[in-house]
């Protein structure tokens, strides 16, 4: 899809080459095929014009002689639409930030009298998830609504539809159907996104770059580019910041906060993503119990708890000696990915410290054992390690999980005086993921093990069961972590294990014996770890006390106990925070268990805070606004009729376009049965040379295309002068009877 999408873009950059703006206006440059596809994918939120027919593309202000273009584009053209203002708003809270980008992109490159599908696309940062849309055109409004799945079953049709689809870099791209040429599309768009921790700075990046061919001609237009930031921690520190990528002016700074803005009337747009990096100032671990009430519909009215707890900057905190067992399939589908896997894996076993044990299971069908005890990381430990992966990792056969996994449980069952970690890394789904989940439960808890081995789980594309994943690191006070695309799985597990490994406080517990009802969301608190801060989510009834003790193990072996401060968050939107968190459990929960409660919960929730779910589809529905919205609404029916653009459902008496579920899934065991490696269902890009013209679509054109193709040219130079003269005669006698016209008039009719 990436790259069919890539190849669609080049040729509708081509395409807009036939645009004239007019005496003295220069075009923006059009780049040459560049020698990456992924260049052409969206580095911002962009919108483009989709082309099947390359005859509709000209200027709507200065229409221009064009040179006729017979047949259609397959598939169509893009051509990226001109931006004529930019805004974004960025709220960072704890260890999230909501981004709200609108902007205006006018339809430059259709004739006015013509219309055509626009493509939205919107890259997302760090474990972007959409949360809503709102486009508006003249005489249109569209808004995203999220609907349960129960209520899907009214419509059968809204279950087999889906319009929206992803990309490489997690962008996520839809249609908005029939505008008209020479009209503006005004777009906002709401996400979150994580933000990431590293060297105890957190780091904030919004895709903001903008390719140059989406300036406006002429260039008097005024281009407006603006961007507001808000920073709460929900700590009574000082937060420092570090870096930014646009000249920042600082409007507000306090205990916790900070607040930025940037405003200017710009030449060109935006080169460069939104960049920023603070850090709460601490040289020993923080932490703090906030609280704040639910929303007045929430269904659960318990009130609501986060509990934050930073590492601190110090470098003298001592990190737990381990040992650690990495659990890697090497199945058949993993081929490709192997070698980012073997970078990550010697990257984290040269990170050992001299008193850490490790071991490594290679599984497919069987399981690989590179040594029968656990071993000292020393050089020729290590050495022989390399040899061992560069001779099993070879990417062939199936995938059996419960196998490797209880290897490995074995291996770490007499560990003592260090924390157990078991890694597992898997791009596939297995039939007994439940049964594995419930072995697991009954092993941390048959009281015969000294130190409860973590469960580290790292996910690899959309074939694997998520939620397994999450669930296995739920059981084992573990971590979990996911790279959808193959460019980013050294760097992300290289980082997933240094920071899963690294911990400072194991056993964490919250004394909360005074309240009536009090639920987290894991229920059990991870390790804290020096790479990352730890936020966990709850609900409590009854009347929280002004201070909680937490307490846990530290690697010396003494006691960790810290009385941490509770209060009222009012300026922080820490319902948004946690809604996805609850919604993440409770789908595990869901998944685990097979329970409808569990799934009904999620679904109310995910529609309540507007947050996807598993349970949840997302639908973009249509309005008609303006003085004349009847006859408005019925132009547009009468459009779609025509058209026959059956992607349009009625929804409660408005259009409404599907699109989809946006979450991870639950898997997918056909595709890890027949080893189809990640990303391969996407279907292959088309030649960029072949997009230009196919008109496959009439039996008149089939039959044209035989006869104007270059394999025909090429099959005459090798026939007899025989056989060229005869078919100069048979072509002579058609033009005398205009058959041939007769034809040409046919395919131009069926081309409208």
């Amino acid at each position: 899809m990436a790259s069919q999408f890539a190849a669609s873009v080049n040729y509708g950059l081509g395409l807009s080459k036939r645009i004239f703006y007019g005496k003295g206006t220069t075009a923006p440059p059009v780049p040459e095929m560049l020698k990456s596809p992924d260049e052409y994918l969206p580095t911002a939120p962009m919108v483009y014009a989709i082309v099947p027919d390359p005859a509709v593309v000209d200027n709507p202000d200065v229409p221009s002689y064009q040179p006729y273009v017979h047949g259609r584009c397959d598939p169509p053209a893009l051509i990226p639409l001109h931006m004529c203002s930019i805004s974004a708003e960025i709220d960072c809270c704890l260890d999230t930030a909501f981004v709200s980008i609108a902007g205006l992109w006018r339809v430059h490159c259709i004739m006015a009298s013509r219309r055509c599908d626009c493509c939205v696309a919107i890259p997302m940062g760090e474990q972007g998830l959409l949360l809503g849309v709102e486009i508006s055109i003249a005489g249109r409004s569209y808004n995203t609504e999220l609907i349960e799945v129960e209520q899907m079953k009214e419509a059968p049709e809204l279950a087999k539809a889906k319009e929206g689809q992803f990309l490489k870099f997690r962008s996520f791209t839809f249609k908005v159907p029939q505008v008209e040429g020479g009209s503006t599309l005004s777009i906002q768009a709401t996400l979150s996104q994580k933000l990431v921790y590293h060297d105890s700075e957190f780091h904030l990046s919004v895709p903001f770059s903008f390719p140059e061919y989406v300036n406006p001609v002429p260039k008097k237009i005024s281009k407006r580019e603006k961007i507001e930031l808000s920073v709460n921690t929900g700590t009574s520190t000082e937060v420092l910041c570090r870096s930014t990528s646009h000249p920042m002016k600082e409007l507000k700074r306090g205990l916790g906060k900070l607040a930025f803005s940037y405003e200017r009337e710009a030449a060109t747009w935006s080169g460069v993503d939104i960049n920023l990096s603070y850090a709460v100032f601490s040289s020993d671990i923080l932490g703090e119990v906030l609280l704040q009430s639910p929303p007045l519909h929430d269904f659960d009215q318990r009130e609501l708890l986060c509990l934050c707890l930073y590492p601190g900057t110090s470098d003298s905190t001592r990190v737990f000696r381990k040992e650690v067992v990495y659990v890697i399939d090497v199945s058949g589908s993993m081929q490709d990915l192997l070698i980012s896997v073997k970078d990550a894996l010697l990257e984290s076993l040269s990170m050992l410290s001299p008193q850490d044990a490790f071991n490594i299971i290679a599984f497919n069908d069987e399981a690989h054992l590179f040594s029968s005890s656990m071993l000292m990381p020393t050089k020729v430990a290590i050495s022989n390690a390399s040899q061992w992966i560069s001779n099993t990792f070879m990417g062939k056969g199936g995938t059996n999980i419960l196998l490797p996994l209880e290897q490995a449980m074995n291996l770490l069952a007499d560990t003592v005086n260090a924390i157990p970690l078991i890694f597992l890394v898997t791009d596939g789904s297995v039939e007994n993921e439940r049964e594995i989940c419930n072995i697991v439960k009954s092993h941390l808890s048959s009281g015969g093990l000294s130190v409860l081995p973590r469960f580290c789980t790292f996910g690899i594309g959309q074939y694997c069961n998520h939620y397994f994943l999450q669930t296995l690191a739920q059981i084992g006070r573990g971590h979990y972590d996911t790279a959808f695309d193959e460019e980013d799985v050294a760097v992300r597990m290289g980082n997933f294990f240094t920071t899963s490994s690294s911990i400072i406080v194991a056993d964490l517990s919250l004394n909360a014996e005074e309240l009536g009802s009090f639920e987290l969301f894991p229920s059990c608190i991870s390790d804290l770890s020096s790479g990352r801060p730890l936020i966990v989510g709850g609900r409590y009834s009854g009347d929280f006390p002004e201070f909680v003790k937490l307490t846990g193990s530290l690697a010396d072996g003494s006691v960790f106990t810290k009385h941490l401060n509770v209060k009222r968050a009012k300026d922080i939107s820490l319902d948004r925070v946690l809604a996805k968190r609850q919604i993440e459990v409770w789908t595990a929960g869901a998944w685990l268990q097979e329970s409808k409660e569990l799934e009904e919960k999620v679904g109310r929730m995910s529609v309540q805070y507007g947050v996807p779910s598993e349970f949840t589809s997302m639908i973009l529905l249509e309005t008609v606004i303006g003085k004349g919205a009847v006859e408005q609404k019925a132009f547009m029916k009468e459009v779609y009729d025509r058209m026959s653009f059956k992607k349009l459902i009625e929804w409660k008496g408005r259009k409404a376009i599907v699109l989809g579920t946006l979450c991870n899934g639950f898997g997918n065991l056909e595709a890890t049965r027949k080893n189809i490696k990640p990303g391969m269902e996407e279907p292959k890009p088309a030649d960029a040379t072949a997009i230009i013209v196919n008109a496959a679509s009439t039996c008149c054109s089939r039959m044209m295309d035989k006869i104007c193709c270059m394999c025909f040219i090429q099959t005459c130079s090798a026939l007899n002068d025989r056989c060229t003269v005869m078919l100069t005669q048979l072509s002579t006698a058609l033009a005398c009877f205009e058959c041939l016209n007769c034809c040409f008039e046919v395919c131009d009719c069926c081309s409208l």
